[in-house]
């Protein structure tokens, strides 16, 4: 029997003869073999890597760390074979037409058709950059305003581009509080503002089409920073309120998406659109060393960043063509998977005394817990000692620092408006989790019985 391994070498070595043999014309040159010192070399380095968390499997259920689809990793290995660089229509022909269309994918899968602009880049982090560089182009020196849920990029993004920062008070549910936005335009100079859809650590999304209601009477630039939720706009099985979110993205100024996260992608691909293609006069450069020919636009004309991989594009096209962004569609189906088990996970902690959930039900596939305790320090410690545990029995889970007004009033007598918990989290990502859900609860029962027995014991030795 071929195993799955077997088969991905086989693909990978049949494409590779084609795309040899597309170059056969040229004379034979010598490559630099792996002999027997690089075959030790790496071995070593599969030894090595021992050392990290079994981030593929369903047991790993902690951040946002999807594999690779295998034609993704096939394809970005089989581009590597010639490394092209998309920074110039003379560094990678072919992967830059491939990125093009991959990023149109991408437009259309958030409602734009063309005209508009954008390309991929090596992070969410940089996407998020170029869009609000573009944004503090256009309103130079005023403030950007996130959540205070929003990824802590924004404020570093914003530091680094001399643009004040205001950070918007989240309501009870994680989501930006309206009425906080509302008071922070009228007092604050606002250039634009960023609407998370799909926070890191909760996956609360931002409502965006009340956002957009108040776009019309203060004026600012609309950028949406779905990193990690965007692709959620094919799921059919989001609440009313998530829905109407992303159902108002084709509105927004600006967009970024990662790839690398719901996308199938190895690292780092992440991706930035413009609803507004004229930006892209804010990019323009005359340099007289960048090496082109073309009379052609070309990607480098069109990113802050020079240097990009062009096998990312490779690996994402490949993908978008075995399994198409349709709602309904295979690659659709596997969202609302990840997002029946986070939700059939919240049902389980929710019916144990020993677990606390928030106010909330998920939104997307993110489900967050706090363990019962008199005080949040102590739930906080109890948290850290199951986490713990269950590493020992092979369940990966995460850890995040959130407030406690998350969580139902009441729950402990910290001043809610100040104070955190440390709570435990999973990332459902995966659509194997759904089925490997009542083995991911068995094995967080034992950790859990553990963890508070031994706590139980310490309490009564004191």
């Amino acid at each position: 029997m071929v195993s799955e391994r077997d088969e991905f070498l086989q693909r990978l070595g049949e494409a590779q003869a084609k795309l040899d043999a597309g170059f056969a014309r040229l004379p034979a040159s010598a490559l630099p073999e792996l002999a027997q010192d690089a075959a030790a070399i790496l071995g070593e380095a599969a030894e090595r890597l021992h050392d990290n968390d079994p981030y593929g499997h369903p047991l790993y259920a902690g951040q946002m760390l999807k594999p690779p689809h295998p034609i993704a990793r096939a394809a970005y290995a089989l581009a590597m074979s010639v490394n092209p660089n998309n920074h110039a229509l003379d560094g990678g022909r072919a992967s830059s037409a491939m990125e093009l269309e991959a990023v149109a994918v991408l437009a259309k899968m958030f409602g734009w058709d063309t005209p508009y602009l954008g390309h991929l880049s090596s992070s969410g982090t940089f996407a998020n950059l170029e869009a609000l560089w573009v944004a503090g182009q256009i309103h130079p020196g005023r403030a950007v305003a996130a959540s205070d849920q929003a990824h802590y990029t924004h404020t570093r993004i914003s530091g680094v581009l001399g643009l004040p920062f205001v950070a918007i008070r989240s309501d009870d549910s994680g989501r930006m509080d309206l009425g906080e936005l509302e008071q922070a335009l009228q007092t604050q100079d606002i250039g634009t503002v960023v609407a998370t859809l799909g926070t890191t650590a909760v996956g609360a999304v931002d409502p965006l089409d009340r956002i957009l209601e108040l776009q019309k009477t203060y004026g600012f630039r609309m950028h949406v920073d779905a990193a990690y939720g965007g692709y959620f706009a094919l799921a059919g099985n989001l609440r009313t309120e998530a829905r109407a979110a992303f159902d108002a993205i084709p509105r927004a100024d600006s967009i970024v998406v990662d790839p690398h996260k719901h996308g199938l992608q190895p690292y780092g691909c992440g991706c930035v659109l413009f609803r507004e293609p004229a930006v892209g006069r804010f990019y323009k450069h005359d340099s007289p060393f960048t090496y082109f020919t073309s009379k052609e636009l070309h990607l480098g004309q069109i990113s802050l960043e020079c240097s990009r991989a062009g096998a990312s594009a490779v690996a994402l096209w490949a993908t978008q063509r075995l399994l198409p962004y349709a709602r309904g569609g295979e690659f659709a189906h596997g969202l609302e998977t990840g997002r029946e088990a986070a939700l059939a996970m919240y049902g389980k902690l929710a019916s144990d005394a020993r677990f606390v959930t928030p106010i909330v039900s998920p939104e997307l596939d993110i489900v967050f817990w706090a363990v019962s305790a008199a005080t949040a320090a102590e739930s906080s410690a109890l948290a850290r000692a199951i986490f713990e545990e269950a590493r020992r029995g092979d369940l990966y889970l995460a850890l995040a620092e959130l407030p406690v007004r998350f969580f139902p009033p009441g729950t402990w007598d910290e001043a809610a408006d100040t104070a955190q918990v440390t709570c435990l989290r999973s990332v459902m990502m995966k659509p194997e989790h759904l089925a490997w859900l009542d083995e991911i609860w068995r094995r967080l029962q034992e950790a859990a019985g553990t963890a508070l027995s031994i706590h139980s014991r310490k309490d009564a030795d004191e």
